[in-house]
């Protein structure tokens, strides 16, 4: 009986933090306001963990896959030329964060990303988008690598809409810079956020 108490009170505290964590500040709401849309995955869902595929390989997590998860979005503002994927962790332990993904000059017809379209070649995704390094300087999907012992990371994959085919930035910008340049030029905004951790 005493284990049985001792293991609810574990799985509650664990599920506490996971709330606590998910409760803290959406960095995107530091950004103007935008409409709202679809979107929606297979792969991936809002305040529930990243499958082992998503984790990173690359950065020497157990069953990380590096692999992106596929990604459906609909109902787009009227006037959408281009999008932009990416996939920010706010609670990476340093300053900045960390971007994990970034694909800009998505087609304005496009309404979903394959899973693992993110791949280092890119050859799932539609014609003219690109990946632009990541913040290991990647040009690439790098999964969820939270350090241990950090706690509970959010990974918020964000699909933005923008008013323009392509933004004009070069090859190797940074995620950052690829963040400011569409200030002025977004439409709406549609995300998920799931969660990872490693203990």
């Amino acid at each position: 009986m005493n284990r049985f108490i001792l293991s609810s009170f574990l799985a509650m505290g664990i599920l506490f933090a996971a709330s606590a964590q998910m409760m803290k500040a959406n960095p995107y709401d530091k950004l103007p306001k935008a409409a709202q849309f679809s979107l929606t995955s297979s792969d991936a869902k809002t305040g529930q963990p990243l499958a082992a595929a998503q984790y990173s390989g690359m950065f020497g997590v157990p069953g990380g896959k590096d692999q992106s998860p596929q990604l459906s979005w609909s109902k787009v503002p009227a006037g959408t030329k281009s999008f932009v994927v990416t996939m920010y962790d706010p609670d990476a332990p340093i300053v900045s964060g960390f971007w994990h993904w970034a694909v800009v000059d998505i087609p304005g017809s496009t309404t979903a990303l394959p899973t693992g379209a993110g791949s280092p070649d890119g050859a799932l995704l539609p014609t003219g988008a690109w990946q632009l390094p990541n913040d290991a300087r990647l040009p690439q999907y790098l999964g969820a690598a939270p350090p241990k012992g950090s706690g509970y990371h959010r990974y918020y994959i964000v699909v933005t809409a923008l008013d323009v085919e392509t933004l004009g930035i070069p090859k190797d910008a940074t995620p950052a810079f690829l963040s400011f340049n569409m200030l002025g030029h977004t439409l709406g905004r549609a995300m998920i956020a799931p969660w990872g951790e490693q203990e």
